[in-house]
């Protein structure tokens, strides 16, 4: 046995024996590794103790909510999707939910009721409402849907002020300012109101124009990276999308990826189908969902690609590379997005990043206001 392979056994044996081994059996490996093996104990601890009593997953309070027994499973589950393969991240779940009684916190309709909506219990239902049955899905959706209308809340506002800024001729008004009085149409309206004994139009009507811009239809293609790694940009992505669908200026579509490639453009102007459809993990293949971008293109100049994804490419990085260069080429704009929420923590590969940058595209982590006004530059 070489002594990389009596490594790694000695690791996976810390690993099996848990924090009971400390002293006796030790991590190795780069510094980086040890963290890793010691994150993965931590994870496994957070599920196993459980066996011995340790109810950490479990409200004490039973007849109240559980805000923060949601946050550490949504913890939790992004820790063990990050840290372990996915067949391995299935077992995880499994026995989480058949084991070890995760199923009184996610899978019975009534303590999903007395939950207060937040991010990290969206976030976590997300990623189990595959094992939900139709009455819990249901209450999951309502909670779905009262998260996303916060969200929308707070975020329309200032993205319809980036896009929607200068006047527009064609739409009328309800602000009646000098500044806005449409003249030209005014007069032709009250025409028919003519006084011929005063030689006058009496204005019956008076009217004003839109605060927005003239615009040439724009499209916007959103394609989401699903893994599990993206999740609180995948949420935001839905959330836009539904923004931006409202917009008349923004022909919206939007596209789910992973090792396929799902359109859902029929469903952008609605968050919750959209949350509700994705399944997330699995791999990536970004080069496979850009080629498919393309082909719902007809007018490059007119044509924004937002790409959410950290660039971590399962696929073949050449045809990634190639198909951007294509977009570029033909006038259109690409925007790679490897971190669309309030916080924008950007985590990917720097390497393809670097490569898009140099091509023509730009590549970063935004807040979604940022986004909106990114944009709103651009179609300006």
């Amino acid at each position: 046995m070489t002594d990389t392979e009596n490594m790694e056994g000695l690791n996976k044996w810390r690993l099996i024996l848990g924090k009971n081994a400390e002293g006796h059996i030790d991590f190795s490996g780069s510094a980086e590794d040890v963290q890793m093996f010691h994150s993965m104990e931590n994870t496994l601890d957070f599920l196993y103790n459980m066996e011995y009593g340790s109810d950490v997953m479990r409200t004490e309070d039973r007849s109240g909510g559980s805000g923060a027994s949601s946050l550490y499973v949504a913890d939790w589950i992004n820790e063990v999707r990050k840290l372990f393969p996915k067949r391995t991240v299935e077992i995880l779940e499994k026995q989480a939910i058949e084991h070890f009684n995760l199923t009184e916190l996610l899978l019975d309709k009534k303590i999903l009721q007395k939950i207060e909506p937040n991010m990290d219990l969206l976030k976590t239902i997300l990623q189990f409402k595959h094992l939900m049955k139709n009455d819990v899905i249901k209450e999951a959706r309502k909670i779905i849907q009262k998260v996303v209308d916060e969200l929308t809340e707070k975020l329309q506002t200032e993205i319809k002020r980036s896009l929607l800024g200068k006047l527009n001729r064609n739409l009328p008004s309800n602000v009646k300012s000098i500044r806005n009085l449409d003249i030209k149409r005014t007069i032709k309206r009250n025409l028919k109101n003519y006084d011929t004994e005063k030689k006058q139009i009496v204005l019956k009507n008076v009217y004003f124009n839109s605060r927005t811009r003239r615009y040439n239809k724009w499209k916007v293609i959103i394609a989401v990276d699903e893994s599990g790694s993206m999740l609180d940009s995948v949420i935001y992505s839905a959330v836009m999308a539904g923004i931006f669908a409202k917009l008349p200026m923004i022909d919206t579509k939007l596209i789910i990826f992973d090792t396929n490639v799902v359109d859902l453009s029929g469903y952008a102007d609605d968050p919750v189908e959209v949350l509700l459809g994705m399944q997330l993990g699995g791999g990536t293949d970004i080069g496979k969902a850009i080629t498919y971008c393309e082909s719902l293109c007809t007018n490059p100049h007119n044509t924004i690609y937002v790409t959410v994804t950290d660039l971590y490419e399962g696929g073949s990085p050449g045809q990634l590379i190639k198909t951007c260069g294509d977009i570029i080429a033909s006038g259109s704009k690409m925007i790679f997005l490897t971190a669309l929420d309030r916080e924008a923590n950007p985590v990917y590969d720097m390497s393809i990043a670097q490569t898009l940058v140099n091509m023509g595209a730009f590549v970063g982590a935004m807040t979604p206001e940022q986004l909106g006004d990114y944009i709103g530059k651009m179609i300006g």
